[in-house]
């Protein structure tokens, strides 16, 4: 069995797929890029900026399940560009600070509305 995820507190999809599916003991998330949860406008201008919001809208989806970045067990992180690889470590590391998950981390040509971070995850449910 499979169920959607949807919480206003992060971006509604922009497309034909679901924000987070829970499956089998875990908790699927969607690639999430820098929107405004509340207007969907870009949030930042820089990969900082932008891994921050990305960031913080896979927290609101966590949340809503009763979940933390404690639950992640695997991440790939999609970047427009590897030279900001270690500025997106950064802001990386404020939210995963002890036991990390494993982590792809893959330069792309070109993401959803140009935006620079794309970040999904899979967390393991209590």
């Amino acid at each position: 069995m499979k169920s959607v995820v949807s919480t206003s507190k992060a971006p509604a999809a922009i497309g034909p797929y679901s924000q987070a599916i829970k499956a089998n003991g875990f908790l699927f998330l969607s690639g999430q890029c820098p929107f405004d949860p509340a207007t969907g406008a870009i949030v930042g201008t820089n990969a900082v900026e932008q891994a921050t919001q990305v960031l913080n809208n896979m927290q609101a989806i966590l949340e809503d399940q009763g979940l933390g970045f404690a639950d992640v067990v695997k991440v790939t992180c999609f970047i427009k560009n590897m030279g900001d690889f270690g500025k997106i470590n950064e802001v990386y590391a404020k939210y995963f600070q002890k036991d990390c998950p494993a982590r792809s981390c893959v330069e792309v040509a070109r993401l959803p509305k140009d935006v620079q971070v794309e970040i999904e995850a899979i967390a393991v449910l209590k």
